[in-house]
């Protein structure tokens, strides 16, 4: 396996739209249509479906994890130098996968912010890693309860941790993977910048 290779299986698999599909297929309407109109869980929760945001926070998160544990499997044998072989695979993976969320073919490139995704990815690559990600989401959400402090918080989490940790050869590929996150979260920099970002649970 290249890392061409392990990038479009990680774009494939990240590409899945779990948020439509599922809100699709148990009647709740089309997620494009609701909310902010985003794929992801914070919007699903709009549709008044907890269980089907969890799901959809749980699906995203595995499909990042997914690609990584998948490319690292495949590549077994493959390179002469083993594990760091193995492992530039899985960053290409787990790149692919939060890209192809983010970005969809199947939904003209429009897809959702990679929260849970990005997630996914850190828990695949070091689980330590992942663990710092998920307590930085709730510590920042439980203090804001504002659902992209939270995720934004998540994301830059990512490379510090990897850093601290040692993995240094993550820490370039998470660096860009977190500006990714933070990017597709303009609008709601802007509306923290206002004062206007709505809290999860606040009356509309």
């Amino acid at each position: 396996m290249s890392l061409v290779v392990a990038s479009v299986l990680g774009y494939a698999l990240g590409s899945v739209p779990f948020g439509l599909l599922l809100t699709r297929v148990t009647g709740a309407g089309d997620l494009r249509s609701i909310g902010s109109g985003n794929i992801g869980a914070t919007n699903v929760l709009r549709t008044g479906r907890k269980g089907l945001a969890a799901a959809t926070l749980l699906l995203d998160g595995a499909k990042g994890a997914a690609a990584v544990l998948l490319a690292r499997h495949l590549s077994s044998g493959v390179f002469p130098d083993g594990v760091s072989g193995a492992e530039w695979l899985a960053l290409a993976a787990g790149a692919g996968a939060l890209v192809g969320h983010c970005f969809p073919v199947w939904l003209k490139f429009k897809g959702g912010k990679g929260v849970a995704t990005m997630l996914g990815v850190a828990l695949g690559l070091a689980w330590p890693v992942g663990l710092v990600c998920l307590l930085a989401w709730l510590g920042m959400f439980k203090l804001s309860r504002i659902s992209s402090v939270g995720g934004m918080s998540a994301a830059v989490a990512a490379p510090i941790a990897a850093a601290v940790l040692g993995h240094m050869a993550m820490v370039p590929v998470l660096s860009a993977l977190a500006g990714l996150v933070v990017f597709q979260h303009r609008e709601n920099i802007a509306r923290l910048r206002a004062g206007t970002e709505p809290k999860v649970g606040a009356k509309p």
